[in-house]
């Protein structure tokens, strides 16, 4: 039963936010060096300057920007507690605009064993210890997790989308082609209706890993230094964007490997071991690639291209049978599971150390730089995969397992700056 609750949100000031396209940010691990430079220079107030500051201490730097903006009035605590529902229209890859909705609420920490809030994915020592210095310098939630439920009656989410349907965002900003859209909710009984639906489900973590695993670890810090530790303490919640897996906007994007560096790489030999796995088709480009994995009825399905040759290829056999070691059922239908065992490491003899250090693999999200970057030589070879199905990420989650990295790419990323959490206040 996970528990979320109100809290006074931290927001821009009335003199900043009509500016707001200049002011939000995405999340940390989201933005490049050129990215970072560039909303450095959009405003003197733009959240990146909290969020990956560029001063050579970042978590002082963060702390102190905190400070000085709620003491001028560039940021300012709401009175009253709310949740914040949030929505953000894009385009997607079909030219179809599409709003996926949410809402920012304080989600209770819970730790993974006790099955309430679960993880998909594997995380990582540096980024965890990254944030847990922030959380400690400025003692807030600077950007949120995303969490997903799931509730197929949607009578919560039709409440809150009337609501906002009635009455004016509070922020309203458009940053890389997203809309985004924040409105403020301190109906008590609103608020109920949205925390009973909560009650009945699990959360499972869609983006943020790090950023939950750390906000445990700062939890069990904060309370082990505090003899008085009642559990209803602000450090024992976390800043959440969460949205129903019903929900229409929802998206889920692939995010493509290039393989490069192999010392004794031949296409004939390579196309040859895949033709004793997979059914092979030559393709005449990139769209009767794009049709090829749009139509292929198998989740298990690639866009393999090669210098001068695109192909598309679909499992013959049982995913199991072609595994080099039993995996869990939930991760069998998984086709980064079978990629990165079959065709990397059966195939190309690429090892799992090297995966992890990204030695021969890396990964982009952009289908052209695939193309673009086998062309020039970049790369070797690149592979188009079919996006993971929000299915599979909670029977994983639901299971305990994790997948691969880079499994998921759930598109848009939630904006920082729509709103802040003081992690010494209101929870």
């Amino acid at each position: 039963m996970p528990e979320i609750v109100p809290f006074k949100g931290i927001v821009y000031g009335s003199g900043v936010i009509g500016d707001a396209d200049r002011l939000i940010c995405p999340p940390y691990d989201a933005i490049s060096p050129a990215v970072q430079r560039e909303l450095y220079d959009a405003s003197p107030y733009n959240a990146v300057r909290m969020e990956l500051p560029m001063e050579a201490d970042p978590y002082d730097a963060a702390a102190v920007r905190l400070r000085e903006w709620l003491a001028s009035g560039v940021l300012q605590q709401d009175v009253e507690p709310a949740i914040y529902p949030c929505a953000q229209t894009f385009i997607d890859e079909k030219g179809n605009e599409l709003t996926r909705s949410g809402f920012f609420a304080a989600l209770k920490l819970y730790d993974f064993g006790e099955g309430q809030v679960l993880p998909h994915e594997k995380t990582l020592s540096g980024p965890k210890a990254d944030r847990l210095s922030m959380f400690r310098k400025t003692g807030a939630n600077l950007s949120s997790i995303f969490g997903l439920y799931a509730d197929d009656s949607r009578v919560a989410d039709q409440a809150v989308s009337a609501f906002c349907e009635a009455n004016e965002p509070v922020v309203d900003a458009v940053l890389q082609g997203v809309r985004n859209r924040l409105w403020r909710i301190t109906d008590s009984a609103l608020v109920a209706q949205v925390q009973s639906v909560l009650a009945a489900r699990k959360v499972y973590i869609a983006d943020g890993h790090h950023r939950y695993e750390t906000g445990v670890a700062y939890r069990n810090e904060r309370a082990a230094a505090n003899p008085g530790h009642t559990g209803s303490e602000p450090y024992n919640y976390i800043l959440a964007y969460l949205s129903n897996i019903h929900d229409e906007g929802l998206r889920i994007l692939p995010i493509h490997r290039l393989v490069r560096g192999l010392g004794s790489f031949d296409i004939n030999t390579f196309v040859s071991e895949l033709d004793r796995h997979f059914t092979v088709w030559e393709l005449p480009g990139h769209k009767a690639m794009d049709d090829f994995l749009g139509g292929c009825p198998s989740c298990i399905a690639y866009g393999i291209v090669l210098p001068g040759i695109t192909l598309g290829i679909s499992l013959d056999c049982k995913p199991e049978e072609a595994l080099s070691t039993p995996v869990p059922e939930a991760l069998r239908t998984l086709s980064v599971v079978l990629l990165h065992d079959l065709v990397f490491g059966q195939i190309l003899g690429i090892t799992a150390e090297a995966t992890a250090k990204e030695s021969n693999i890396t990964y982009v999200k952009n289908e052209q730089e695939v193309f673009d970057s086998v062309d020039s030589g970049e790369a070797q070879l690149g592979v188009v995969l079919k996006p993971t199905r929000v299915e599979q990420v909670v029977s994983v989650a639901g299971t305990g397992e994790v997948m691969p990295q880079k499994s998921t790419w759930f598109y848009p990323k939630i904006m920082t700056g729509m709103v802040f959490r003081s992690l010494g206040g209101d929870a």
